[in-house]
C-alpha cells in the first residue's frame, strides 16, 4: 500500500516538528509543515492530493476550526484530524465533521489508531459528511444531549455564550457566536432578526406590525421576538406575507 500523504498546521515550531516526525515515523508522506489558518487554505489552493489534514485548532489568522467552515464545500478536500490541547473543543470539532481529535501531545499509539482508520479507504471529508447536520449538542449536567433544529425556534447570544430555545426553553450550546451556528447549518435559511438573535422562520407562529417598520414575531407560548426594520420586509417575504 502507498504511504499516507498528509499536511499539518500547527503555530508552534516545536509541536509541528514532533508531529511531523511522527506522521513520517508511522509511514506518512508529509507534504507540508504549515504555521497558521492562512497559509493553510493558500496552499490548499493548489488542489493537492492528501488523504488527511492534522489542525491545530489554536492558531493565528485563522483557527483550525474556521479553515474546516472555509473547507465544508470542498469536494476535493481531505478529511481533518484536529490535534489540540483543549478538550473542551471537541463538540464543536465533530460539528465540524472531523474525521478524529487529537489531544496533544500525541503519542504514536494514538496517532497510529488514527492513521489506521484514516488508511482503510474511508470517503474523503465531502463524502464523509452526507446530509447537513440537524442536529446538534447542549449541555445537560455533566453531559450533553441533542437538540433537533426543526424543534428549535431561534438561537441568542449573550456575552459569548450561545442559547438554543426549544419548547420555550433555553440550552446552553457550545457556540460563542451566532456566525459559529450559521456556518454548522448552510442551509438551514436560518435569519439575523437583531444581532443578538438568529431565528429560524418555520418555528414563527404569528407576526405582529410594530412601529417603525419593525414587527414581532410569536415563536411560543408567550415567547415574542422584535425583528429590526432592516430585516422585518425579508422575514415577511419568508413568510408570505
Amino acid at each position: 500500500m502507498r504511504p499516507l500523504r498528509v499536511a499539518l498546521a500547527d503555530d508552534e515550531p516545536l509541536a509541528r516538528t514532533r508531529l511531523a516526525r511522527l506522521l513520517r515515523e508511522a509511514g506518512c508522506e508529509v507534504k507540508a509543515e504549515l504555521a497558521d489558518g492562512p497559509s493553510v487554505l493558500a496552499w490548499l489552493k493548489g488542489a493537492p492530493d492528501l488523504d488527511a489534514l492534522f489542525l491545530d485548532i489554536q492558531m493565528p489568522g485563522a483557527t483550525g476550526l474556521e479553515v474546516a467552515v472555509e473547507l465544508a464545500d470542498c469536494r476535493t478536500c481531505p478529511p481533518v484530524v484536529f490535534v489540540t490541547a483543549y478538550s473542551e473543543h471537541a463538540v464543536r470539532a465533530f460539528e465540524a465533521a472531523a474525521a478524529d481529535y487529537i489531544l496533544k501531545p500525541v503519542s504514536a499509539e494514538r496517532l497510529a489508531k488514527c492513521l489506521a482508520r484514516l488508511g482503510e479507504g474511508g470517503p474523503r471529508r465531502s463524502e464523509a459528511v452526507g446530509p447537513l447536520p440537524q442536529r446538534f449538542p447542549v449541555k445537560a449536567g455533566e453531559g450533553h444531549v441533542f437538540l433537533d433544529l426543526k424543534r428549535t425556534s431561534h438561537f441568542e447570544v449573550e456575552t459569548e455564550v450561545v442559547w438554543a430555545w426549544a419548547a420555550g426553553s433555553r440550552h446552553r450550546t457550545a457556540w460563542t457566536t451566532l456566525a459559529e451556528v450559521e456556518a454548522a447549518f448552510p442551509g438551514a435559511g436560518l435569519l439575523r432578526i437583531q444581532r443578538h438573535l438568529l431565528l429560524r422562520p418555520e418555528a414563527v407562529l404569528g407576526l405582529k406590525p410594530l412601529e417603525g417598520g419593525r414587527a414581532s414575531v410569536r415563536v411560543g407560548e408567550g415567547l415574542d421576538l422584535e425583528v429590526s426594520r432592516s430585516v422585518t420586509p425579508r422575514l415577511k417575504e419568508l413568510l408570505g406575507l
